[in-house]
């Protein structure tokens, strides 16, 4: 019986529904790590450089042709219907809503500030585990998550320019959380069935036709033009934050519990506005240091309170 005409027998997991909460820790923060220059390099890729548009976009024009290249050589099986239905959920959540929304904030914020902003995905993407994967979790989870989202928001307001004011930059940051988390969701449920780099694989195919035409329009607004240092970190942004980092963070979201797993994304703001300090110069404080080890401590006992009990 084939795998599109079987009504009676389960489909083969890729990536059977087991939890080992270890592992997918590991490989969920090995995809943290990747995805924590994002904010840093899109702030050096869009100030006075590549459009935000361009750069939305594009990035996900060029993985989307290391995908296509990738399903090609290994010959992997089309997804079902229903799995493309999915994948569309996923391709608007991860390829096109989070850069887009991202890329044209950063025009304007702070890198630090974006990333403390986007810091309040991991209580989104529990939300959505718990919603989305029936997930069940202990209400010593809930609370160590809630004091991680508030350690990110007081993060926030320790920098300069922080979140006593909302701009358009902070709407269009909340909305790439959300976006973020919607895909990260469904993304890590597919992976269990498709597998991780399939899943994103799939995922930038079926954006490809709309990026590709927001790419052209792009250029034909505004030739895109940047230093070497602005195009190399347009290339990570394709390469890594759109491709390859999907990889470790789907299987790890997918092995799970993707509620428990997405917590790691709570030391991502510490690590971004690390690199921030590091690569864009911007002024680092002990109150900010000391609100990010508030922040890896809240993930830390986050992803140790199990699936219906709390461990010491």
């Amino acid at each position: 019986m084939t795998q599109q005409s079987s009504v009676t027998a389960p489909e083969k997991l890729v990536l059977p529904n087991v939890h080992h909460t270890g592992s997918g820790l590991g490989w969920g923060l090995v995809g943290i790590t990747a995805f924590s220059f994002t904010v840093p390099f899109t702030r050096v890729a869009a100030h006075d450089g590549l459009s935000a548009l361009f750069i939305g976009s594009g990035r996900a024009v060029v993985a989307a042709a290391l995908a296509v290249v990738a399903l090609l050589v290994t010959r992997q099986t089309r997804p079902t219907n229903v799995q493309w239905a999915r994948l569309a959920v996923v391709a608007g959540g991860v390829v096109v809503g989070f850069p887009l929304l991202t890329s044209y904030a950063l025009t304007t914020a702070p890198a630090s500030h974006g990333a403390v902003v986007i810091g309040l995905l991991p209580a989104a993407t529990a939300v959505m585990a718990v919603l989305r994967g029936r997930e069940r979790v202990h209400t010593t989870f809930w609370v160590f998550a809630a004091l991680g989202g508030a350690a990110v928001i007081t993060f926030a307001a320790l920098q300069n320019g922080g979140l006593g004011s909302l701009h358009w930059s902070d709407f269009l940051l909340f909305g790439a959380v959300m976006a973020a988390a919607i895909g990260y969701a469904e993304g890590g449920l597919l992976a269990r069935e498709l597998g991780a780099w399939q899943t994103v694989s799939w995922a930038l195919v079926l954006a490809a036709p709309l990026m590709v035409v927001l790419t052209v329009v792009s250029v034909v607004n505004q030739t895109p033009t940047g230093t070497p240092v602005q195009w190399l970190a347009f290339a990570y942004l394709c390469v890594v934050s759109m491709y390859l980092g999907f990889f470790a963070w789907y299987r790890g979201l997918a092995i799970g519990p993707m509620a428990q797993v997405s917590q790691v994304q709570l030391v991502q703001p510490v690590l971004s506005i690390l690199w921030a300090a590091l690569i864009l110069r911007e002024h680092l404080t002990w109150p900010t240091i000391l609100g990010g080890l508030v922040v890896i401590a809240c993930a830390r006992f986050a992803v140790r309170a199990r699936l219906g009990k709390a461990t010491a």
